[in-house]
């Protein structure tokens, strides 16, 4: 049978043991999670936690959850490469700043989008299609539907017509 990191045979040291410079026995608790072909993963671990904290910390968790530890180990000594000082608590807070400044942009435009209905719907209350629009301003609509679903020129021309009425009245 083959141990993840060791060969069948002649025992490969695994990259915990490898680094630290002594023989990896059989019964190694490093061995299932830091592989031989993967040193760096070990080398940040070691860095950040050291190997008898790592050691201690493994051994005294059931063996089910030792992979998901190992990769919170892995993933917050990475981070602490990178940012020595706030690890991954720098890369959430970069993160949450993002989001805090996307929600607001979405907020922005959604209030921007809200404006224009209004506007629209008081400029034109009758069908909600702005004729004053730059792509149709001039000329009668092409559309064949209208929002009541009567054919917008039927309404253009009701509507033109009552507007006619309504200012030769005054």
């Amino acid at each position: 049978m083959k141990e993840s990191g060791r060969k069948q045979g002649a025992a490969s040291p695994c990259a915990a043991c490898k680094l630290l410079r002594r023989r990896c026995a059989q019964d190694c608790v490093f061995a299932p999670y830091f592989p031989a072909d993967e040193p760096h993963k070990f080398a940040n671990v070691h860095k950040v936690f050291g190997a008898s904290n790592v050691n201690k910390m493994l051994q005294e968790l059931p063996i089910h959850q030792r992979g998901d530890a190992v990769s919170s180990m892995v993933y917050e000594a990475n981070a602490r490469v990178r940012d020595p000082v706030y690890g991954c608590v720098g890369a959430i807070s970069s993160l949450q700043q993002q989001v805090d400044v996307l929600q607001t942009q979405l907020a922005q435009a959604q209030a921007e989008v809200v404006h224009l209905k209004v506007r629209q719907t008081a400029t034109f209350p009758h069908h909600g299609v702005g004729l004053a629009s730059p792509s149709n301003s001039g000329s009668p609509p092409y559309r064949l539907m209208g929002s009541q679903g009567k054919p917008i020129f039927e309404m253009d021309m009701v509507d033109q017509a009552s507007l006619e009425d309504s200012m030769w009245s005054c």
